[in-house]
């Protein structure tokens, strides 16, 4: 059996479970193997993305109390985050383990990258408190350093124009689009990981796309190259907000405080200057249709929104308002094609056209999020707003 190396996990799956009565470790390791057999096809089968090495060891952990038996199983996988999805989704679906009944619930799907860089960030400041014992060095100088330069190694290229931007770009519903590759670093040395820049003042067709499915926020240099680009992105793509440097500075330039000061004072498109208003040549969003929602539909939905609000997921929900699943929000589209007898998708996001065709598809009745985005003949597309949802 191939063997994954800890090195190269990106994702482990943690899943809980509980059984009607005592049962062991193997039991429920067959019942893993067993039960998902068959479901996702061969490219995702367990037992063969073991024998390749997309997935490691399977490990579980159990106690028992008065008859039952409770604990969790992890699950290390060094496939695609929609790929681990689709395993939680899967082994979700268990209802024996051994002789007895049983649930199983994914917990959280961890990136284990993510651990990464908290220990490199941790280790390199006790390694900076070793070096202080024997050297007189200004320490908060020393952190503000790392601190920048760890932000820097974070920087990313998307699309195929390689455009300089922000690791959490895509999983991010507002984006934030700056001129250049400068503008980009100043903003990830100051915390801000939402962003992506253009690389000139010809609008990229990759950030084009991005605008027709995020809430974007346009943040230029104050002066009349800034102009320029508003009205040049008017014209091709989308934008929620304009902020801009104060006058005669650029964002390349700007210290966090300036930073923040300049994206509070950011206005909606339809407030901005009169002058640079125009028809866009960009398609314009399908208005967001609201249609009648019954009172059980709202009674119901409401706690499920609480519920994964916060999350970064989606539930998977059943015509009788029973959760069947959750999955996280990245790669929901490819989920539910792939999954089926689903009534309901409630999303800690945005419902983008992707999602929207993709439910088309798998004739899921609604479809909730925290906004609007996408468009669908068949499937009713709702807003928190339209269940009546108020934030706690």
């Amino acid at each position: 059996m191939a063997k994954i190396g800890p090195t190269s996990f990106k994702y482990i799956l943690h899943a809980k479970f509980t059984a009607d009565s005592l049962i062991d470790k193997p039991d429920v390791i067959g019942a893993v193997f067993g039960q998902t057999e068959g479901l996702l096809g061969e490219e995702l089968d367990l037992r063969e993305a073991q024998k390749n090495g997309k997935i490691g060891r399977i490990n579980v952990e159990s106690s028992s109390s008065s008859g039952k038996t409770s604990g969790e199983i992890t699950i290390p996988t060094s496939l695609g985050m929609a790929e681990t999805a689709l395993i939680g989704a899967a082994i979700e679906t268990i209802d024996r383990i051994g002789p007895s009944k049983a649930t199983v619930s994914v917990d959280k799907i961890e990136d284990v990258r993510i651990s990464k860089r908290e220990y490199i960030m941790h280790r390199a400041q006790q390694l900076l408190e070793e070096a202080m014992k024997t050297s007189e060095v200004d320490t908060t100088e020393l952190l503000q350093k790392l601190y920048e330069d760890v932000r820097q190694k974070e920087f990313i290229e998307y699309g195929p124009e390689k455009l300089p931007a922000g690791p959490d770009l895509e999983d991010s519903e507002e984006i934030i689009v700056v001129e250049g590759r400068a503008d980009v670093m100043n903003m990830l040395k100051h915390g801000f990981s939402n962003i992506i820049g253009m690389n000139g003042t010809n609008i990229p067709k990759a950030v084009i796309d991005l605008s027709r499915k995020k809430i974007v926020t346009l943040f230029v240099d104050g002066d009349r190259g800034g102009d320029m680009i508003i009205n040049s992105f008017m014209q091709q793509g989308h934008v929620d907000f304009i902020a801009k440097a104060p006058s005669g500075t650029e964002v390349e330039e700007l210290s966090k405080k300036e930073i923040n000061q300049s994206l509070r004072a950011k206005v909606p498109i339809d407030e901005y200057d009169p002058s640079l208003k125009r028809e866009s040549a960009a398609p314009k969003r399908a208005p967001h249709q609201v249609v009648e929602v019954p009172q059980e539909v709202k009674e119901k939905v409401t706690p499920l929104i609480n519920d994964i609000i916060g999350t970064r997921g989606a539930f998977l929900v059943n015509d009788k308002f029973e959760i069947l699943g959750r999955i996280p929000y990245k790669g929901v589209e490819d989920a539910i094609l792939n999954l089926e007898n689903i009534h309901m998708l409630i999303l800690d996001g945005l419902v983008t056209d992707e999602i929207a065709k993709a439910a088309e598809e798998s004739e899921i009745a609604y479809v909730i999020g925290s906004r609007i985005l996408g468009s669908s003949s068949s499937v009713k597309l709702l807003s928190y707003e339209d269940i009546g949802y108020k934030y706690r």
